[in-house]
């Protein structure tokens, strides 16, 4: 997430939204050795939440190797993109309470 983007944050949001990303974001560690010992049948896309491609792989066992051999390269964007889709769903959850709340404080 860019900077800009964290500016408008209070210090409490910005822990919770570190706290988050903590339970939340998918490791680098794991994705890789999921890739190592699964990659036939796309355990490490299961894993980043890419359900649709992973089925694909699943069943043609990655491709017949080819699909296998080029996520080698794309495993550190997917691992990024994932996790940047995740702070951002957390950065909206983070917005609609602080709407909820000021709405609230409207309402009282």
């Amino acid at each position: 997430m860019s900077l800009i983007q964290k500016q408008g944050l209070t210090s409490e949001e910005l822990q919770m939204l570190n706290s988050e990303m903590n339970k939340k974001q998918k490791s680098a560690g794991t994705t890789w050795l999921l890739w190592f010992f699964t990659t036939s049948f796309g355990g490490h896309r299961f894993y980043l939440g890419k359900t649709g491609t992973a089925v694909a792989m699943l069943l043609t066992f990655g491709g017949l190797g080819i699909w296998s051999f080029i996520d080698l390269f794309l495993l550190n964007g997917m691992i990024k993109d994932t996790n940047e889709r995740i702070e951002n769903d957390i950065l909206s959850e983070i917005r609609l309470l602080k709407s909820a709340e000021h709405n609230s404080k409207l309402a009282n």
